[in-house]
């Protein structure tokens, strides 16, 4: 089934002309329970399973220069001990859906429509595109990424119709007073920078009719 699966999700990224190369993490039974644990915790919601409605694209950048180190940090399925600064908010390892070598190859760790843990407060509605790199700064994300991105975008919107918004970890925050803000905890933020300002400027102009994150709202910088 899961072979059938994963031809299924190939077919349909062939069809939208872009090539998406399977590279799923472990997503077992106790990543999946972890993860309902941290929706009843975070958003106050009983759920039968752990399926989203896509609305966000939420692109991210790892802080890491390496494809196999980034992948490293999703491939366990309880959150190491070596993150302090989120360790209060559940025991479910951090994941993305999708992640952008900096050759611009694209590998999909995770169904599109499962929630990952990649952001505070939006987790329920997002698919979340991490961009291998940033170790210095995010100034080193190449071009290749950006037009990889783009295709990954269209491909998500063409996909998924209910996707509204387009937007950057470092804005996360803006979103706080919009409805598809759910996090219950006011204690709970961190500080992001990723992928930066001009990353994002610069694949917003492909798609102008997706929304970002409100001006003027909370910013965590």
């Amino acid at each position: 089934m899961l072979r059938l699966f994963a031809l299924a999700l190939l077919i349909t990224a062939s069809l939208a002309g872009i090539e998406i190369v399977d590279r799923p993490i472990p997503f077992g039974a106790t990543r999946v329970d972890l993860t309902k644990a941290y929706i009843r915790q975070h958003y106050d919601i009983a759920p039968a399973e752990i399926a989203i409605t896509p609305r966000i694209i939420l692109v991210h950048a790892t802080g890491i220069d390496s494809l196999e180190e980034s992948l490293a940090r999703f491939i366990p399925e309880t959150l190491p001990g070596n993150r302090p600064d989120i360790k209060n908010g559940g025991a479910v390892n951090v994941s993305a859906h999708f992640m952008v070598d900096s050759d611009g190859t694209i590998y999909r760790l995770m169904r599109e429509t499962d929630m990952a843990r990649h952001v505070i407060g939006l987790n329920y509605s997002s698919i979340g595109i991490e961009n291998v790199g940033g170790a210095h700064g995010y100034g080193n994300l190449t071009d290749a990424q950006l037009e990889a991105n783009r295709q990954l975008v269209a491909y998500l919107t063409g996909k998924y119709p209910t996707i509204t918004h387009l937007i950057g970890h470092y804005e996360y925050r803006r979103m706080e007073q919009t409805p598809l803000w759910l996090e219950r905890d006011p204690g709970y933020r961190t500080t992001k920078s990723d992928p930066g300002e001009t990353f994002m400027a610069q694949l917003r102009r492909s798609f102008p009719e997706l929304e970002g994150a409100p001006c003027g709202a909370a910013d965590d910088r």
